[in-house]
């Protein structure tokens, strides 16, 4: 069906591009600026199609709200406790972004940077790349990063990530996403229902760093063993550190091995989708920080509090201060490749 570019905005005279892609019933548009997922349509059980992912119309709107959303986040994603961590007997201090931890790559993570991309007419996809030097934002070794999204008939969309290094260093590249099943200016996803295939989460403690316990969901607000309302315990701040999840799950199953991370629908719509992945973990967050600040979004969409879910697969967050946490060295020869599937279905 062909890519089609465009112009997106500019950076400094550098040149943000779009890209839009499409497949099947899907529909999608990429941006280079931090290589974000900026559109994504979707039909419901009647084929009506709506717009499944919080973004924003222009460049300056990106740039001005804070959530990453939609949106490739590292070298490191999530939080690094104290902005530091060993590796090989070396002692590392990273930016401190969210004092005094280091949060999503820090100041100029990879999701504010201008990827390049290469499309990829014939695969129905589109390769995205990134050059991290040695210290960006304290870290170790030059990086090497891509994001590939591919949409399939299906229909699905497929998110590949890859890095290599030249040293040794810690990497988890995420996908961090807003999905509205309704769509993305229908309001809450408080009434949209989730399933999370995990026994057990990370609690955390000040500043939503874990606090190294794997504790079981059993009898909490963070059972979603059986598909439940996303709202059903979500105002139970005596469980949650603020009205909503900012949490990581353990996954079931063999990291490494793709298997499905979670399950939601839009019982109005009908429209729902399941996360597959390799990666140990996933944060579920339900975009609390709208509740301070409010965003203008797509078509002048108010974004408020609990106006998307993300579901970012994921290493642990803290992993390389926590030695009983999932691995996230990467050493040069060898190749990081993170691999999230999004198959949608209709009820």
């Amino acid at each position: 069906m062909g890519i089609e570019r465009t112009v997106f905005g500019a950076i400094e005279g550098r040149p943000v591009e779009a890209y839009r892609l499409e497949s099947g019933v899907l529909r999608a548009r990429v941006i280079t600026y931090g290589a974000i997922l900026s559109e994504l349509h979707v039909p419901d059980r009647t084929g009506r199609m709506d717009d499944v992912v919080l973004g924003y119309d222009d460049l300056p709107s990106y740039l001005q709200y804070r959530g990453s959303a939609g949106a490739i986040c590292g070298r490191y994603a999530n939080r690094i406790a104290l902005g530091r961590f060993p590796l090989d007997g070396e002692l590392y201090s990273l930016s401190v972004n969210e004092a005094p931890n280091h949060i999503h790559g820090g100041f100029r993570g990879f999701n504010k940077q201008i990827w390049t991309a290469e499309p990829d007419t014939e695969g129905n996809a589109i390769r995205l790349t990134l050059d991290s030097p040695d210290g960006d934002e304290g870290y170790p070794g030059r990086v090497a990063a891509s994001v590939t999204y591919r949409l399939t008939d299906e229909p699905a969309l497929e998110i590949v990530l890859e890095a290599t290094t030249d040293r040794p260093t810690i990497i988890n590249l995420v996908y961090h996403g807003y999905w509205n099943l309704a769509g993305h200016s229908s309001g809450s996803i408080r009434d949209q229902h989730l399933l999370i295939e995990a026994d057990h989460y990370t609690p955390v403690g000040p500043g939503k760093i874990p606090t190294g316990e794997i504790a079981p969901v059993a009898g909490t607000a963070f059972d979603f063993r059986n598909e439940r309302p996303i709202g059903l315990a979500i105002d139970d701040t005596s469980q949650l550190p603020e009205a909503g999840y900012d949490h990581n799950f353990c996954l079931r199953g063999e990291n490494g091995k793709l298997r499905r991370a979670a399950r939601a629908v839009d019982p109005g719509t009908g429209r729902g989708l399941e996360i597959w992945t390799d990666r140990p973990g996933v944060q579920f967050y339900t975009a609390n920080h709208f509740e301070k600040t409010p965003a203008i979004g797509k078509g002048g969409a108010v974004y408020g509090k609990h106006a998307g879910f993300a579901l970012e697969t994921q290493v642990y967050p803290n992993s390389p201060n926590e030695p009983h946490f999932p691995n996230a060295i990467l050493r040069p020869g060898e190749t990081y490749r993170h691999v999230m599937r999004v198959p949608f279905f209709t009820s």
